[in-house]
């Protein structure tokens, strides 16, 4: 496929999700005529509208794979971006990396405050299993208990919040790459891991049919991580929306400062490359996953 047709159909697809994603959330987190209202509003605050969207614009793509309905890989997308909004207010409060800025605007606990940014992040946590549960986003209850099953393990001590764990740990330790590479691959990897690998579940794959998924999801979890490290050392905050050069500041070891700039570019391009090598048995039908993995490491926010 031609950059131009790639690059078309990654645009086109980023613009449905994200639509898609903001409409279900201002369908499902409808504010309630009551004292909860203020919740509500704080969790419509971090959810709708900014963000790419790269979890469920995944599980859009790896559902396509196997012709999942579109609406249903929308429904179980949203969420995942329930879940990673949660992990962003939780991890932008003072007690964790202390931001004042997301997504281009003030966070959860500045807009609001901290007790309400822990609620909204705790409400959401709770909404993405809530939805998965609902026999609308699957008729296989088998499917759905699935669903919950990874997902949960992809947030808790052995994915995202284990990760998170150690980042809190790097400002007192000297990782070294291996640690830095367990670090993401579990603070950021593992929501991605699953958001690709969720599409197959929808489409019944067995375990072992989704080897090559997993594999790709593993690269190109690593690739968006060391085009963070990257952007957190030469990009423009106003196109990234949050403060940059915090790690550095926090004397936290990076992929950049272990390996340096250049080695790291170097790095992620392999990774996008060995990605998209796992897609080999996929024919024009895996396209816009070859996009976003290319995507990963082009992008400039």
């Amino acid at each position: 496929m031609a950059v131009v047709e790639s690059a078309s159909l990654l645009s086109l697809a980023q613009e449905e999700v994200a639509a898609g994603i903001d409409q279900l959330f201002d369908s499902l987190i409808a504010v309630p005529a009551d004292p909860r209202g203020r919740l509500y509003e704080a969790m419509r605050y971090a959810a709708i509208g900014g963000g790419k969207r790269l979890r469920p614009l995944l599980l859009r793509a790896a559902g396509d794979l196997f012709h999942v309905d579109r609406a249903i890989s929308l429904r179980v997308g949203a969420a995942v971006e329930a879940m990673h909004v949660y992990s962003l207010i939780h991890d932008d409060l003072p007690c964790m990396d202390d931001d004042d800025l997301r997504r281009g605007k003030p966070t959860v606990h500045k807009a609001f405050d901290d007790a309400t940014a822990v609620l909204a992040g705790d409400s959401l946590h709770a909404l993405a299993f809530e939805w998965l549960c609902d026999p609308a986003t699957h008729a296989d209850p088998f499917v759905r208990a699935e669903l919950c099953c990874e997902l949960a393990r992809a947030a808790g001590p052995a994915g995202m919040a284990g990760g998170q764990m150690m980042d809190l740990a790097a400002e007192t330790s000297d990782f070294d790459l291996p640690t830095v590479t367990r670090l993401q691959q579990l603070k950021t990897g593992a929501l991605i891991a699953f958001s690709v690998e969720a599409g197959a579940i929808l489409a019944r794959i067995p375990a072992e049919g989704r080897r090559p998924l997993r594999g790709y999801a593993r690269d190109i979890g690593l690739a968006f991580q060391i085009a963070d490290d990257i952007m957190d050392v030469e990009g423009d905050e106003a196109l990234a929306g949050k403060a940059l050069h915090k790690d550095e500041a926090a004397g936290k070891a990076t992929f950049v400062t272990l390996m340096g700039l250049e080695r790291a570019r170097e790095q992620a391009r392999l990774l996008v490359d060995q990605a998209i090598a796992h897609l080999g048995g996929f024919g024009e039908e895996a396209a816009l996953l070859r996009a976003i993995a290319r995507y990963v490491v082009e992008r400039d926010h």
